[in-house]
């Protein structure tokens, strides 16, 4: 009458030693995902393992898509690409219009801009930035036989076309200019080619571009400013992943891959 609470005890026995080695073996692998957990903790992701970009998608030749609508590549794309891989990173990109690149931003629905923005001190205050990946001069765009524009000063009481949250809105105003509204580089030129607006305040690399892809275009530059800086940006927090990403830049610097992207994308280095 003992042997059957006796095989109940030893039964019992049994499988609580089971358990204490499943959960032994549970344990061992704990640390792995703690580890993976501590270094995306480390650079604050909004999605773990992954980076997420935000980019504009319609601006090229920085961020665009192949034909209007096939692969989103440019100049951005593919540095923010090889960023990522240097940090063994997935790769995510969300296209927003730039008016509300930075609100998404610092609402944490990405990790990093990749949209050509130039740094100012106004930024300064408010984001970090990586070190620059393209260094180019701003310049004042007209219709070709415009002579009434020739240096930033004469841009007084026209009327140009702007991103209102663009660094060339900024040099706009300050030239004493009436600003239209507008999201980008392709509404600005238009308006400027159909003659509703005097000129339009771009980078030059844009401008660029534009031309060797619209041979036709009458358009011609009149006055450019120092050479401007833009570079990856982030919110203040991000310190760690800035760090990251700039021992990453300078190692694709170093191995020639940001020299090679300009030549492919502009004819030259531009990201010093």
């Amino acid at each position: 009458m003992s042997r059957a609470p006796r095989a109940r005890t030893l039964l019992g026995l049994a499988a609580a030693s089971l358990a204490v080695v499943a959960l032994a073996a549970c344990s061992s692998s704990a640390p792995a995902a703690s580890d993976s957990a501590a270094g995306d903790d480390e650079f604050g992701l909004v999605n773990a393992g992954t980076l997420t970009v935000a980019t504009e998608g319609t601006y090229p030749p920085f961020t665009y898509h192949e034909g209007g609508a096939g692969e989103l590549v440019g100049y951005d794309v593919e540095v923010a690409e090889a960023v990522a891989d240097k940090l063994g990173l997935e790769i995510a990109f969300e296209e927003t219009q730039w008016d509300a690149i930075f609100a998404g931003l610092d609402a944490g629905r990405f990790d990093v801009i990749a949209n050509q923005v130039s740094i100012n001190p106004d930024r300064e205050e408010d984001y970090l930035f990586s070190t620059p990946y393209t260094v180019s001069p701003s310049v004042v765009v007209v219709n070709e036989g415009d002579d009434s524009i020739s240096s930033f000063e004469d841009l007084k009481g026209k009327t140009t076309a702007q991103s209102l949250t663009s660094n060339f809105y900024q040099l706009a105003v300050d030239a004493g200019a009436n600003v239209e509204a507008v999201e980008g580089w392709a509404q600005a030129v238009a308006l400027l080619e159909q003659g509703r607006v005097d000129a339009t305040v771009n980078d030059k690399l844009t401008y660029l571009d534009y031309v060797k892809q619209t041979p036709d275009a009458k358009l011609a530059v009149v006055a450019e400013t120092d050479p401007s800086e833009s570079a990856l940006t982030f919110t203040k927090d991000k310190t760690a992943l800035v760090k990251a990403v700039d021992e990453a830049l300078a190692e694709l610097r170093e191995e020639g891959v940001l020299a090679e992207l300009g030549e492919k994308y502009f004819g030259e280095d531009v990201s010093q």
